[in-house]
């Protein structure tokens, strides 16, 4: 898909892979909506993209009324979302029994349930035009388990099901969806990432820190969206665990009962 004349509207891009990306696709002829929650960071993005490329649209993931308030202002400014890039998330950092259905319920809300509502939101559109495409930030963890994630890869494993199967059932009506699965990016997810009483983790973990940078991710993704591609792991020695998860089964559970999870 050429993105050139086409309006992109980005969830998480106050920092990481949305503000990389957002950087990326401001080279190009195109308008920009940029959502997170800070609207002053948003603005700095904004600032290096060009405001006049941007729309800055703070929104908070695991608020339906936020959501919907921000669909309502996208249904009535512009005639169509052509890509929504849903990348907004949350992680974590704690054991399934240290973790509190508070935080589960806040991991599911913020990376499954906001990028569902915002889908369907934008979808009717994307159907008149017969043309749309849906950019999924997901995970390596969307394709197996790790510990101290348990609640983060139940929310990327769903985001797989659910687009993979929406796939199937728009892409005769001309919707495209590319599913994304990063692994280690140095962004400040680890910092950001929930323990299990719901505070931040605030460190680096080190293999974070050994991480591909975001704007390698960006250039990954910009490329796949020009061959419309389905999906794409972006990731170091991680996304083997999935073809040896694939074709060595036995050999997966064992290394990922041993593997460290930082």
């Amino acid at each position: 898909m050429d993105i050139n004349g086409k309006t992109i509207w980005i969830t998480g891009a106050s920092s990481g892979i949305g503000e990389a990306l957002a950087l990326n696709f401001a080279r190009h002829n195109v308008h920009l909506i940029l959502s997170a929650r800070n609207r002053d960071t948003l603005e700095e993005v904004a600032q290096a993209c060009g405001t006049e490329k941007c729309t800055v649209l703070p929104l908070d993931l695991s608020d339906p009324a936020s959501l919907q308030t921000a669909l309502d202002y996208v249904n009535e400014n512009f005639a169509t979302i052509d890509i929504l890039v849903n990348n907004g998330g949350i992680s974590q950092r704690s054991t399934a029994l240290e973790t509190s259905a508070a935080v589960e319920r806040k991991i599911m809300e913020t990376n499954y349930w906001g990028a569902v509502q915002l889908t369907k939101g934008v979808l009717p559109n994307m159907l008149e035009q017969k043309a749309g495409m849906f950019i999924v930030i997901s995970s390596v963890v969307g394709k197996f388990g790790f510990r101290l994630r348990t609640s983060y890869a139940a929310s990327k494993h769903a985001l797989h099901g659910y687009f993979d199967s929406l796939r199937a059932e728009y892409q005769g009506d001309g919707i495209k969806v590319l599913l994304v699965c990063p692994g280690r990016i140095l962004t400040k997810i680890s910092q950001n990432a929930l323990t299990g009483d719901g505070q931040k983790h605030n460190q680096l973990d080190p293999g974070q820190a050994k991480g591909l940078s975001a704007e390698y991710c960006a250039d990954r993704i910009y490329h796949a969206v020009q061959k419309e591609k389905k999906e794409i792991f972006v990731a170091q020695g991680e996304k083997w665990l999935w073809q040896i998860k694939r074709f060595m089964p036995w050999l997966y559970y064992r290394l990922a009962a041993k593997l460290e999870p930082k």
